[in-house]
Parts: C-alpha cells; structure tokens; sequence
C-alpha cells in the first residue's frame, strides 16, 4: 500500500460517510419515514436543505483538500500491517475518541463562553436550531480546523504506546461521522442509549435550541465533571 492507495482510501471513507448524512438529511426532511421519531415537533423551514448546502459543500471541498495534503507528508505516520492481535485496533479507537472529546468539550466550551468566537464564529453552526443530520457540517470552516485538532491529538497520544494502526484511523473517522451526522439528526437515538457514556441525539438537540450546555460531541463524561448538563 503506498501514499495515494492511503489518500484514495481515507477520502472514499469520508465520501461515504457524506453520502449516508446527504440521504438520511433527505429522507428526515422530505419524507415522513423519521416523522414519529423526531425530537423537536415543529416543521423543518421550508428550503432549509438547499440554503444550508453552499457551505456544507465548501467545508467538504475543505476538508477533502486538506487531508490530500497532509496525507501526502505524512503517510509514513501510519503502520500499515494488519495488528498482531484483536485488541489493537479497538484500544486506538477509544484511545483517539477518549482524547479527541476532550479537545473537542474545551473547544466547544471557549466558543460558547468567548461573546467574539460565539457571535462570528460558532453563531452560524447554532443557526441550526432545529438540525437535520448533514447539519453537522454546516458550520465555520475555523470551527472544524479547531476541531480537528483533537484527532491530530488522539494519533499522538496513540503514537507515544504504539504504532498508528492505519486500520483505526479509518474505523476512527467513519465512525466519528457516523457519530455526528447521528447526534445532528434531531432523530431520537436507537443505538446510543444501550451503550454507556455514550453521547445520544437528544442531549445535542437540546444544546442546539438552547444553545448552552452538553458540550462534550462522544461522550456524556465531561458534562457531568464540569457540570455542564443539561436535561431540559
């Protein structure tokens, strides 16, 4: 496997994830398939898809460029052989998730308590009051730069005990927009509440029409440790 076999790959992984939040999106507002599973009653605003689409395509253009280049220098970074044991590959997993969320809650927490970053930056994600799942990449393009860096993180972290599994850097970034399309989708969880600590759709649905609280995106630890929850 060489460099332009792992970019190929990583950017199909994203690609794919997009494709599922662009469809889910389209059936939530264009059908009545998600209609009783809603957690917000009131209707979704007449053309919302189409308004929102500009920047959600320009951070996907972003983002896709972005990980082109820094792939291209930093490929080597990754081991690219099948781990030795069963083990590995879920441990990186959670290792990244577990560092990631605690940038991301810090992150999320100084945009909403810093009146310049909340009203230039992060005012344009929370337009979404009522969010629909590709929502979750509407937002500033310095909001997901800033957020990304607690994956850099994460495979930092991972890098200082053990190799960087290529394997978990993909299941890592398919399953974290799995995540946030999941959280964004103003759809009750199915999946979330059986698992613990797990951040489910309704804790990030009240944050969005509230526009406080529940700050960490993985899980609800954070929340509880600072006392930022909110329920209602």
């Amino acid at each position: 496997m060489n460099t332009y076999n792992i970019i190929i790959i990583t950017l199909l992984v994203f690609i794919i994830g997009n494709i599922i939040a662009f469809i889910y999106s389209w059936l939530v507002l264009y059908t009545d398939m998600f209609k009783k599973y809603r957690i917000q009653e009131k209707k979704y605003k007449p053309g919302i898809f189409l308004q929102r689409l500009p920047l959600i395509a320009l951070n996907i253009f972003l983002i896709l460029a972005l990980t082109t280049v820094s792939l291209y220098y930093f490929s080597g970074f990754f081991n690219l052989n099948t781990p030795s044991a069963w083990w590995i590959i879920p441990a990186q997993i959670l290792i990244i998730a577990f560092v990631d969320d605690i940038w991301f809650y810090a992150a999320h927490w100084l945009l909403h308590a810093n009146k310049f970053l909340l009203r230039n930056i992060h005012s344009i994600h929370h337009r979404a009051v009522h969010p629909h799942p590709l929502e979750y990449m509407y937002e500033h393009p310095l909001e997901w730069m800033a957020g990304s860096i607690g994956v850099v993180l994460g495979l930092f972290i991972v890098s200082l005990l053990m190799p960087v599994s290529i394997y978990a850097f993909w299941a890592y970034g398919f399953l974290r927009n799995i995540h946030e399309m999941n959280i964004h989708s103003g759809i009750h969880s199915f999946i979330n509440p059986y698992i613990p600590f797990l951040k489910n759709s309704e804790d990030h649905d009240l944050h969005h029409s509230r526009v406080k609280g529940n700050y960490s995106s993985m899980f609800t630890i954070w929340d509880r440790v600072f006392e930022t929850t909110i329920t209602k």
